[in-house]
Formats: C-alpha cells, structure tokens, sequence
C-alpha cells in the first residue's frame, strides 16, 4: 500500500512518523518527499491493509504537523516514471540516453528496434557497437553544448542525429552525465518536413468549408469552441469528427493543453476501461507493478475525445456518467479518488437517442454528453462544394507523390458527382490519391477513378429480378398495387393516386387477385 501523509515541513516529522510505524510492525520500503513545498511524505509499505490505515490514521494525524492521511495509488517517482514511458512510447522515432563510458543507459521503443533488442536488454549495451568512428563522450566534452543534425550511419543506415548533453546548468563540464541521443532517418527528413506543414493547420483552417451547409457548421462550432461543456459531434465515417473536435479544443482556453483521443468502437470492455481511467499497482494479473495512468490523467486540464461513444459498454457509461457528474473517478483495481479537470467531446456515428429509446445507452448520460451538439452532414448533402475539394485533394495528392499538378478530365465531376459517397470525405482523398498515382499523362481521366459500388443504394430493394421482363414487370406491379391500396381501398382512388382509369386498375387488381370486387 502507498499512502501519503500531508504535513509541515519540520525536521524531525518523518522520525516520528516512521516510530509510529515501527510500533505496530508495519515495514516500509520506500519513502519520497513531495508537495509543492516538501509538505508531502508518500511511503511505500507492502504489508499494510486497509483495516491497518484505518487504525493508525487518527494516531498519525494526532503527531504535531500532521495534517491529514490517505492512500495513494503511485508514488511520485512512479508517476513521473510512467509519464515518461508514455511520452517516448509515443515517439515514432529513436531517442537513446548515453552514459559518459558510452554505454546506453535506456532507449525507447523506436530506438530498441532499430538496434534488434528488447526495450529491457538495451542498458549496458555499448554505443560503438552500432556506430562506427563515432566517440560521443568525447563529441560532448569538447562542444559542451547541443549538436543538432550530426550526420551518422547505424546498421547501415544514415541517420540525422540531435545530442542533447545532460548536465545541470550551474555544473562544470566535469559534472556531465552523458547525453541523449535523438535520431531521424535522412532518407525522410522531407517526409517529415511536409508532415509537419500537414499538422500546422490543425484548427478550423484545416476544414475545407467550400460547401454551405459545411460552412454553417464551422460557424457554430466556432461558438461552441471557447466554452467548457461537453460537446457531442454526430456524422457519418469519414466525415471528419476528431478533426472537428480537434479544432474546438485548440480554438479553446485549452487549447495549449494535450489532446487526447480514444476510439471505443470494437475496444473490449476491460481494455476500453483500463485505456481510458488507467489502473492501480497490481491490479490484476499481468498488470504493470506499478499500475498505468489512463488517457484521462494524461490529458489533465486538455481535452478528451471519444470517438463511437455509443458502443460503451454499460459499464464504461456508468464511469464516463460519474466522472461527468463529480469530476473524478478510480483506476481499475485502485480505491484512490481521482479528481481532474478535462473537457471531454464524443462523437457516434448512430442516433444515441433511438440507443437511449431502446435501452442500450443511458438517458443520464446521453442528456450530459449532448449539452452541445454539431452535427456533420455528409459528403452527399456538400455537392455545391465539390468542385474546390477536389482541386485541394488533388494538390495535396500531388504534393505527397511529388509529381506535378495533373489536370481533371471534364467527365471526372460528373462521375464523383453522382457517387454516393459511402466513406465521404475520406474517402474521397483516398480515392484521389489513388487516381493521381495512376494517371500518367498528366491529366486524371474517369478510368483513373475507381469507386466501388458498396453501399449503394438499390432501387429496387429485394426485388427478385428472376425470370423474364414479362415475369419480372408482373410481379413488380402486384407490389406497387398491394403497397398503394392499402393507402387508397378502391380502385377509383387508387386509380387517381396513379393517373389511369379506375377500370384499368379495376381489372389489374382482379388479374393479380388484390382488393375486392366492386359492386
């Protein structure tokens, strides 16, 4: 058990605090200072139980500069040390630390398999197996500053490197501990240049608003942006829900502050749950001893994105409900109160309130999700805005490919017009990328348009199209007039509702056998 004891900083409290201790057999493992001003002392004592706390509670609290109690579910070191792994887990490219003998002290995920080992093997492993003619402790002795672009080959790979040297700012040079190492390919530092101009424009600017209807939608989530309420976005795949939610948190006071998003569509429960709220010191088996912060804890005064809200498990709702509600929550396996301050936005493709109908989402929680709400039309309703999209999707296809701007065949708007557009946006970006891959004249053609036809809508429904026209047409109009009667029970209303004769249908509905004989 971790428990925390808030109290003065004077000398001698932790003496007194560790006798109590003592008394009652109680061993502790480890202890740490924290606090804003040292007026925190967490310990770690293993063998203590609840009932244990509860007893010893009003003794330590009764110890003069004591001020209050309670168990905790990390130590601070435990803390920063997950926040760490998860900040360079994160990190799609190699960082390595490096001691001043040249051995690696420790790497990310990135950095181990560029070296073909296990995250855990890599401490101890020294630099110059990987590196040829390439002396760091001795690069950083003689700059005593950072290096960054250095040019370096690994495994026969060139690498650009950034050296970062780990020393205090008012110790002397022969205080450095080594440096930290970051790595980017060579072959793709354009790559990553674009990429970055790609991820610059992550506000509304990045949301094409050439159609009206997509214009009015920026206009209020602009209004909705700044304010502090849950938002709920409701659209279709593809329509571009994160990258919404993602414009109103940085047009929002949090805007500075992470953006964290997690998809809940096809997630088990327990995995959902553990992604999202985290979960305590060995809390089940397999777990990290050290337990695991959620997206919520890391997104601690930012904003939250849930994407396929609606396929919550009951349980989940009922967390999601509660932290709404009060502002906080337990890891699983952990009886610590959370308390964070997040603004969380979802988004689902399907109507949560026919959900709420049915009885499989809760009526609470949807009423607390939807205090605000946008709603994405799809690409079907945008049409008037077309044609500017698909000059933009084109120039960006380009860009990436690195070929020159190719120009659009008159019939490519009538064909992309008429799609139905399953996957809207996305879609189709996809679909153009694809076309100016394949065009090689420099002008994309309706050939280089390749849509497929799931999803379409049928006219036709389920019709059986078996048999000949004769059979087909017979059967086909026996529907239409056993759909109609029963909206206009006489052949002289039936034949008004489809423009003949009340004899012609008179006779058609006694040739198929509907309705009665009139007298």
């Amino acid at each position: 058990m971790r428990i925390k004891v808030h109290c003065q900083n004077r000398v001698g409290i932790l003496r007194d605090i560790l006798n109590l201790l003592v008394d009652y057999g109680i061993n502790v493992n480890r202890g740490e200072v924290g606090g804003d001003q040292g007026n925190a002392i967490y310990l770690l004592c293993p063998n203590m139980i609840n009932l244990q706390l509860q007893s010893l509670r009003p003794k330590l609290e009764a110890i003069s500069g004591v001020f209050g109690v309670k168990r905790v579910g990390l130590m601070p070191s435990e803390r920063r040390h997950l926040e760490l792994n998860a900040l360079l887990g994160a990190l799609d490219f190699p960082v390595l630390s490096i001691d001043m003998g040249g051995s690696i002290v420790a790497a990310n995920r990135a950095a181990a398999q560029l070296l073909g080992v296990r995250v855990d093997e890599v401490p101890g492993i020294p630099l110059a197996r990987y590196v040829e003619d390439f002396d760091l402790p001795e690069l950083v002795r003689a700059n005593k500053a950072r290096i960054n672009g250095l040019r370096i080959k690994i495994k026969n790979d060139t690498f650009l490197a950034d050296i970062a040297p780990l020393q205090s700012e008012h110790d002397e040079s022969e205080a450095l501990a080594g440096a930290v190492l970051t790595l980017h390919r060579a072959d793709r530092v354009g790559e990553r240049i674009y990429n970055v101009r790609k991820h610059e424009l992550r506000g509304f600017d990045s949301i094409f608003q050439s159609s009206r209807v997509m214009a009015a939608v920026v206009r209020e989530a602009r209004r909705m942006a700044p304010l502090d309420a849950p938002l709920l976005i409701e659209g279709e795949t593809g329509t571009g829900k994160e990258l919404l939610a993602r414009a109103c948190h940085l047009a929002s006071p949090r805007g500075q502050s992470p953006f964290m998003a997690l998809n809940c569509a096809g997630l088990p429960e327990s995995m959902a749950e553990t992604e999202l709220f985290g979960y305590g010191p060995g809390a089940f088996e397999g777990a990290r001893p050290e337990g695991k912060l959620g997206l919520l804890e890391l997104t601690a005064g930012g904003t939250l994105f849930l994407d396929g809200v609606g396929e919550m498990s009951p349980r989940l709702q009922a967390k999601l409900l509660r932290f709404l509600q009060d502002g906080c929550f337990r890891r699983v396996g952990s009886d610590e109160e959370v308390y964070l301050d997040v603004r969380v936005i979802c988004a689902t493709q399907v109507d949560l309130s026919e959900l709420c109908a049915k009885g499989e989402f809760r009526q609470d929680l949807y009423h607390r999700l939807n205090v605000l709400s946008l709603h994405i039309p799809p690409l079907r309703e945008c049409l008037d805005g077309l044609p500017p999209l698909v000059e933009h999707f084109l120039d960006s296809a380009s860009r990436q490919i690195g070929c020159s701007l190719p120009k659009l065949a008159p019939q490519v708007l009538d064909k992309l017009g008429h799609y139905h557009w399953p996957g809207n946006v996305r879609q189709l970006e996809n679909v153009l990328f694809q076309a100016v891959s394949l065009c090689d004249g420099g002008t994309v053609r309706p050939e280089h348009i390749r849509l497929p036809d799931y999803g379409a809508p049928q006219p036709l429904g389920d019709f059986s199209l078996d048999g000949g026209l004769d059979a087909i047409i017979g059967r086909f109009e026996k529907a239409v007039l056993e759909r109609l009667y029963a909206e206009h029970p006489s052949s002289r209303l039936l034949g008004k509702r489809l423009g003949v004769s009340h004899t012609t249908i008179a006779n058609k509905l006694k040739l198929h056998g509907l309705g009665k004989e009139e007298s």
